[in-house]
């Protein structure tokens, strides 16, 4: 079955068609039965959930990670070769995993849940990590998945033990004439002492080098990476950092992440755990992770509070956006989804919100919190280092926009939140996914929820409440929408849920 492509031009007329100058925020209906759009879908085996959606931005083709498997498709859906990952004996307590050496608890049959998939453009390969062996990672030849390299005989080659599929996120720092680096972000379940929370790893050229993923700097009392002080857990004792976007921009890399902390609630004597959002901001060439910067962010609308991140993408601001903003088109906005209230982390609420960030004006926050810190103003206010309440140190320096720290005042937390712009909230269906792109200066934003529909908003006058937006059922009703990717040529959006994967065609 040939896939039916997007029609820009009719979705764009057909957002215009519905009056902007409305002050609230009104769904259309749903097509009749006679008019139903038509999908192509691709399942897997029965057993499987899916975990994550790359494509390839050169070929088109689809890189699909599975419980146990990897999948390349065609832009049309179509298998082309498969490679598969487990299951196989484990069990989480193991470690050193039993291929470094011999394990003497009990081994079951364990699935390979896939953490991370990334596309190595520089040396045609893609990067697959899974859950087993402590988060094992294989890097295979992107035509046909051959099996390049799987590094297991360092410390360094285990990136994290938690199981989620969500629970690792990775970014690739690409040089020309040298060997990339990748930043990777995990949770650590408890386990400090093996794993970094972040880290910056080596990608060299050949997939069997004995440095793959080796820290790009450790000494004995420096390295690339953030690790979480063992004592944090005597106050937050389920402590964890979780990881739910990555990306680059400029001279930095940036992490959304959720994590536990500590707080008072008003007139209270007695602390309430919450959840807090935060972005975390490092410098790509600190190798000794000096320029470690996290700030909160939320979202309000109505005085109802949105603190608990779901979904992130970065995009452009496009020229009618960027106009209602006062930014450049070219600037760069963070598409974010936050859900209701900030207790229930695994439980969220179904009350949800999209809101739009200015990457700038988070990177002048973080500035004025980095100005006044080496001025010895407050402590270093990070949750996890709160057991230690660290004060800044004075220090007389010029701080400009692309500072990367010094061996004082890090890591470096911002006690101010930074609140994003409500575009639009749904109550009953919660929002799960998100992905963004400019049509024709216009900026368009894709949401998936918890009941797997699909809602494209417009988004251009998000001050103005002057946004429409299209409902659209777009799998059977139940699964949640994971990801979203765009085709090479954004003329064809791929919807992942747990269980499938579907090409769209909405005109």
């Amino acid at each position: 079955m040939k896939a039916m492509p997007w029609n820009w031009t009719c979705l764009l007329s057909h957002l215009l068609m519905v009056g902007m100058g409305s002050s609230t925020l009104l769904p259309r209906q749903p097509p009749p039965p006679s008019q139903k759009r038509s999908f192509v879908t691709f399942r897997g085996e029965p057993a499987e959930g899916f975990n994550h959606l790359v494509v390839d931005e050169r070929t088109g083709h689809i890189y699909l990670g599975a419980v146990n498997r990897i999948y390349k498709l065609s832009s049309d859906l179509k298998v082309l070769v498969t490679h598969q990952t487990g299951p196989d004996e484990d069990n989480p307590k193991c470690y050193p995993p039993r291929i470094v050496q011999t394990c003497h608890e009990p081994l079951t049959t364990t699935n390979n849940v896939n953490k991370m998939l990334l596309i190595d453009y520089k040396e045609n390969r893609l990067i697959a990590c899974g859950s087993l062996y402590q988060g094992i990672c294989k890097l295979l030849r992107l035509e046909d998945l051959f099996k390049l390299g799987e590094p297991f005989h360092k410390k360094e080659h285990y990136l994290s033990g938690v199981n989620e599929s969500g629970s690792v996120f990775g970014v690739i720092v690409s040089y020309s004439n040298l060997d990339d680096k990748l930043f990777i972000a995990t949770a650590v379940d408890g386990k400090p002492e093996y794993f970094p929370t972040i880290s910056s790893r080596k990608l060299t050229k050949n997939s069997e080098a004995d440095g793959m993923f080796a820290y790009v700097f450790h000494d004995e009392f420096v390295a690339s990476m953030i690790k979480i002080p063992s004592d944090t857990f005597t106050v937050i004792p389920d402590f964890d950092i979780y990881y739910v976007y990555g990306f680059s921009s400029g001279n930095f890399v940036y992490f959304l992440t959720l994590q536990p902390e500590m707080v008072s609630p008003p007139g209270s004597t007695t602390k309430e755990q919450v959840y807090t959002s935060k972005l975390v901001r490092l410098c790509k060439e600190d190798t000794a992770f000096n320029s470690y910067v996290e700030v909160p962010i939320g979202c309000e609308r109505s005085g109802v509070e949105y603190r608990l991140l779901q979904a992130a993408y970065l995009s452009k601001a496009g020229a009618v956006l960027a106009r209602t903003l006062r930014v450049r088109p070219e600037d760069d906005l963070l598409f974010t989804v936050f859900s209701k209230g900030q207790k229930r982390k695994m439980k969220s609420l179904d009350e949800s919100a999209l809101c739009i960030f200015i990457l700038k004006q988070i990177n002048d926050r973080i500035k004025e919190r980095l100005q006044s810190c080496y001025r010895g103003e407050g402590t270093l206010d990070l949750a996890w280092l709160k057991v230690k309440d660290i004060p800044c140190s004075s220090a007389l320096l010029t701080i400009d926009d692309n500072f990367c720290g010094l061996d004082m005042n890090a890591p470096l937390g911002v006690s101010e939140m930074v609140r994003g712009i409500p575009v639009f909230t749904e109550d009953r269906d919660r929002m799960t996914s998100v992905i963004a792109y400019v049509y024709k200066n216009h900026s368009l934003a894709f949401v998936g929820t918890k009941s797997g529909k699909l809602k494209k908003i417009r988004v251009d006058g998000p001050k103005d409440n002057a946004l429409q937006y299209e409902t659209v059922q777009v799998v059977d009703p139940g699964p949640v929408l994971r990801d979203m990717a765009f085709s090479k040529d954004h003329e064809q959006l791929y919807i992942m849920s747990e269980r499938q994967v579907r090409l769209s065609g909405l005109c």
